[in-house]
């Protein structure tokens, strides 16, 4: 099973789906995963700090919540929600185009879900190499449909 599916809160602007799915199954290959069901959610942040505080007990908002289903060595399975205007904010605090960080925070996501941590300094500057690895061949460049 290969499964990617991409669901955008209908108050957002349409993003390239079949680009996100892309996005996700690059990553997964390079993972050397062929079986897969990734579910991914563009939201709000009121959807996300209530996940955050149902699921981790934290009341804070974010931009990126990873829930890992099940994975094993052949096939892995979870959701990923990302905040859109948590998205846009970031994009601005840190001048990188917004496609660019929609992008950074479904690759984000996705390593969350094949178990790589954050937490750490030295965790975190790891996921930030790796993401910048999986950006360098831009194709979030089209995750934004025009008009």
């Amino acid at each position: 099973m290969r499964n990617v599916n991409v669901f955008i809160d209908k108050e957002y602007e349409k993003l390239n789906e079949p680009l996100c799915k892309s996005i996700i199954e690059k990553t997964l290959t390079h993972y050397k995963y062929t079986s897969y069901d990734v579910n991914v959610i563009f939201t709000s942040d009121v959807h996300l700090s209530d996940l955050k505080k149902e699921f981790f007990s934290k009341d804070q908002w974010t931009d990126v919540i990873a829930f890992p289903l099940q994975r094993d060595s052949k096939f892995i399975e979870g959701e990923i929600y990302i905040s859109i205007p948590t998205a846009k904010k970031n994009a601005n605090l840190f001048k990188e185009p917004y496609k660019k960080e929609l992008g950074r925070l479904i690759i984000h996501g996705l390593l969350h879900l094949l178990g790589i941590e954050d937490k750490s300094t030295e965790q975190k500057k790891k996921m930030t190499i790796l993401e910048e690895k999986f950006l360098e061949d831009e194709l979030w460049r089209g995750l934004i449909e025009k008009s």
